[in-house]
């Protein structure tokens, strides 16, 4: 990796654009679904597929990604997923029939998980422990936290003054320019090799586990808890139960298990589900309250979302590496997410008669002040005790996470709300859309609360570098 710091930042931006385009592409496309339904034709639930098609196969393959960028080098896994990522990105935009956009879709999950996976393991190599890591995660957690709400921007600006195909093509010369630059500025570096082993059966188990897994949470988010939803989140976990039995004894595993053995990484890893089911499970009620209850279109409801990454920045660019050294990753995560509940709390109360800058634009401050303090704070202590031979497979495991996550709080907060406004028959139709709001902002700060418990009793105060961090690099330097 470049040894300058001028060059590391070119190389820390370029993977930080690159990774961005991703997040964008998981929410950029939600304001475009109406545009896409009627010109393409789709079903209700055909519909769905638009974006489940691309959450199934970018979620499933990130661990297999992050574990390739450990074997056969890091830059190189992630430029191949940029060029699937872009090639797809065109094809989804020129698709004129609805097979032919889902298809791209999935090569668009492929491509995004084989460039996301490797990004954050590729700049802890690049930086040493110390602040200037820090920071560069803090820029890096700014790209995933904040991309999701520029994402609803751009989806309905571009939808609104061109039409839904621009969607697809903005991703076009972003993706070009990152692949050239990629090539330019981001040293190769060389993995342990594909004789290491990549543990086949292992990498089919656990990508056919967390398909499954999120199709499953997906669809009861879409059609509830039916047989349809049941069978494969059933199937998911004897796949993942069998996972975990072929990495005990794999002599190669794909994921192993000492990694989990480790504080910073198994409570990080939990940490992370249930802080990103309240968050993105926030996002997607919000949208929905500002729509449906406020009245709102689509444009107005991604411009309303912009305070929360303005803060975002702020929060994790220059707060956040600032307060983990002068405190503790650890506190500085428990105190975001203690912000983020206060969040929720005032959400709690929104009321169908509501204002956007009384009843929500407090909170989305609230919300991006906690998240960009603790998401930075998060990732670090994820990453901490990763050695240079461990740390794609780690970076993938974060990301899976992250995903499983997102999926969990989306599908849970779907349910919840809808069960809630389908039970108040005896009320006005705007007063029930929002108590079944307010009832999953409840359940979002719920998921919030358990992840502080969680960082604070299984999180340690600081990384323990020297009792965690020797044992997995000398079994990194063994392989």
């Amino acid at each position: 990796m470049p040894e300058s710091a001028r060059s590391r930042a070119v190389a820390l931006g370029v993977l930080c654009a690159a990774s961005m385009m991703v997040v964008l592409d998981s929410s950029i496309v939600a304001v475009a679904l109406p545009s896409i339904q009627a010109e393409l034709d789709f079903s209700a639930a055909g519909l769905a597929w638009v974006v489940n098609a691309y959450l199934v196969a970018f979620g499933g393959l990130l661990l297999l990604s992050g574990r390739l960028g450990d074997l056969v080098g890091r830059r190189r896994v992630f430029l191949a997923g940029l060029v699937l990522f872009t090639a797809s990105s065109l094809a989804a935009g020129l698709a004129t029939d609805a097979g032919v956009l889902v298809a791209a879709r999935f090569a668009q999950g492929v491509g995004g998980a084989l460039a996301s996976a490797v990004v954050l393991g590729m700049i802890v190599t690049m930086y040493p422990p110390g602040p200037a890591r820090a920071r560069a995660i803090g820029v890096y957690s700014f790209t995933q936290a904040a991309g999701a709400s520029i994402g609803l921007v751009a989806g309905g600006a571009l939808t609104q003054s061109l039409n839904w195909h621009w969607t697809f093509y903005v991703n076009l010369p972003i993706g070009v320019a990152a692949l050239v630059l990629t090539l330019l500025v981001v040293e190769a570096d060389r993995g342990t090799g594909l004789r290491s082993g990549i543990d086949a059966l292992g990498a089919v188990l656990v990508t056919g586990g967390v398909m499954l897994l999120v199709y499953g949470i997906a669809g009861a988010g879409d059609h509830g808890w039916t047989a349809g939803t049941v069978l494969p989140l059933a199937t998911a976990a004897v796949l993942l139960a069998g996972f975990v039995l072929r990495q005990a004894r794999a002599r190669t595993p794909l994921l192993p298990l000492r990694l989990l053995r480790v504080r910073a990484v198994a409570g990080a890893n939990l940490t992370m589900v249930l802080m990103v089911a309240g968050f993105l499970g926030f996002q997607f009620v919000t949208a929905l309250y500002l729509q449906k209850v406020l009245g709102l279109d689509a444009l107005s409801t991604g411009v309303a979302f912009l305070p929360t990454p303005v803060v975002i920045a702020l929060c994790s660019l220059w707060l956040s590496d600032r307060l983990s050294a002068r405190f503790s990753p650890r506190a500085v995560l428990v105190a975001g997410l203690v912000v983020v509940i206060v969040a929720f709390g005032l959400l709690t109360q929104a009321p169908a008669s509501g204002s956007y800058f009384v009843h929500v634009l407090p909170s989305l401050v609230l919300m991006g002040a906690g998240a960009g303090t603790a998401i930075p704070a998060l990732m670090g202590l994820a990453m901490s005790a990763a050695s240079p031979a461990d740390s794609g497979v780690t970076s993938g495991l974060i990301n899976t996470t992250q995903q499983v996550g997102g999926a969990v709080g989306t599908a849970v907060l779907a349910t919840v709300a809808a069960s809630r406004t389908a039970g108040l028959a005896d009320v006005g139709a705007r007063e029930a859309l929002a108590s079944g709001y307010r009832l999953a902002y409840g359940f979002s700060a719920g998921f919030v609360v358990l992840a502080a418990v969680v960082a604070a009793v299984v999180l340690a105060r600081r990384p323990r570098a020297a009792e965690e961090t020797p044992e997995l690099c000398v079994a990194g330097q063994a392989r």
